[in-house]
């Protein structure tokens, strides 16, 4: 019995190819996967890879990802951006969050966008987010990440005129639960014009602004 059936039409049928979720594949079927795609010179995303599940494949498998232990996602046959784009970037409300902010950029790097990471903007200290405004309005979608209360995508959201896509995390003490309260945060803000994604989604998160983008003007990799 095959542990899985390729989904080769997707990215003709929805405009995104499909990607690997890693977590809670076994080393055998992670292999096989590649091996696959290896033999069918595709260009695939895996979300979700960690460091020792990279580091049992083979050598020769190694060769032909690019691994990035940060955001914790490989790209076979990575074809990097040529162009630096200014329609979407990603600002993260504290370090913390960084991983999540880096799934979502390699995501955009894989579809060929590059996206600028604004870190550790969050309203704490709110004159670093103000002292980046102007960077960020040069962009047409921003990726917001925040944990604990989630404030950041209310307040950017009030400051910006393009949609921001809200992505709760994981981060923060006791009742932040585990990014409920920035997610509850995200959907119940009074600031119009936020879309959220799942607690820690950055890959949906670039999807979806994919989506919006490909409206206007479309982008091929090669």
């Amino acid at each position: 019995m095959d542990s899985f059936v390729w989904d080769k039409d997707r990215k003709s049928r929805t405009g995104i190819a499909e990607a690997v979720f890693c977590n809670s594949k076994s080393d055998a079927d992670l292999a096989a996967i590649i091996e696959y795609n290896m033999m069918q010179k595709s260009s695939v995303l895996f979300t979700r890879m960690t460091i020792e599940q990279w580091q049992v494949l083979p050598s020769s498998f190694q060769e032909k990802l690019d691994y990035d232990q940060a955001s914790r996602t490989a790209i076979l046959n990575f074809v990097k951006p040529k162009e630096r784009s200014s329609d979407v970037c990603i600002v993260s409300a504290g370090t913390s969050d960084l991983a999540i902010a880096k799934e979502a950029q390699r995501t955009l790097a894989f579809n060929g966008y590059c996206a600028p990471i604004y870190a550790d903007l969050g309203v704490a200290g709110l004159w670093r987010l103000i002292e980046k405004l102007d960077d960020i309005k040069q962009h047409k979608i921003v990726i917001a990440l925040a944990g604990m209360e989630g404030a950041l995508f209310s307040v950017l959201s009030g400051l910006v005129d393009m949609p921001v896509i809200a992505v709760p995390t994981s981060v923060g003490y006791g009742v932040s639960a585990g990014g409920q309260a920035a997610l509850t945060s995200a959907l119940a803000s009074c600031s119009p014009g936020i879309l959220t994604v799942n607690i820690d989604n950055g890959f949906g998160a670039a999807n979806a602004a994919i989506k919006i983008i490909k409206q206007f003007h479309p982008v091929t990799v090669a």
